[in-house]
């Protein structure tokens, strides 16, 4: 079995960030690693993801980085702000069109109701793998 190479996407459409959706699924993160920028528009986010695309049974996590470009505002409703080492889970992540093209809002689901939405100019997304994968001691489930 070959080692599976580190992620590195960018989405500039709904159906890139689909994609990066997909492997962002469950990945799961601290309230102080995620940081908006105002002056550079960016916001950025550290997480631990679960490499869904690893090939074997035995599954692993690695450490990730997603930035989006071009953010106006963010909000958020039912998200812990402190303390700054409160564990989060992302669920899943779109893209919304706003009312003029490009732009829209990336709107973000963490487990437990949560939300954050980062209104952009247009939608500039990169996921890059930053670390080493390790070993996962479980495998997330969903409930039906």
């Amino acid at each position: 079995m070959r080692e599976t190479p580190p992620l590195r996407l960018l989405a500039q459409d709904a159906q890139d960030l689909a994609v990066v959706a997909a492997a962002v699924q469950d990945a799961v993160g601290k309230v102080g690693d995620i940081q908006f920028e105002p002056k550079t528009k960016r916001l950025t986010f550290a997480f631990n993801r679960y490499r869904w695309e690893a090939e074997g049974k035995a599954g692993s996590r690695v450490r990730c980085a997603l930035q989006l470009g071009g953010v106006m505002r963010v909000e958020t409703r039912k998200l812990r702000r402190s303390p700054r080492d409160a564990v989060v889970e992302l669920l899943t992540l779109a893209f919304e069109p706003g009312e003029e093209a490009p732009g829209g809002v990336v709107a973000m689901t963490f487990a437990g109701g949560g939300d954050l939405r980062a209104e952009v100019e247009c939608l500039d997304a990169i996921l890059a793998d930053v670390s080493g994968a390790w070993p996962s001691a479980t495998m997330p489930r969903h409930e039906d």
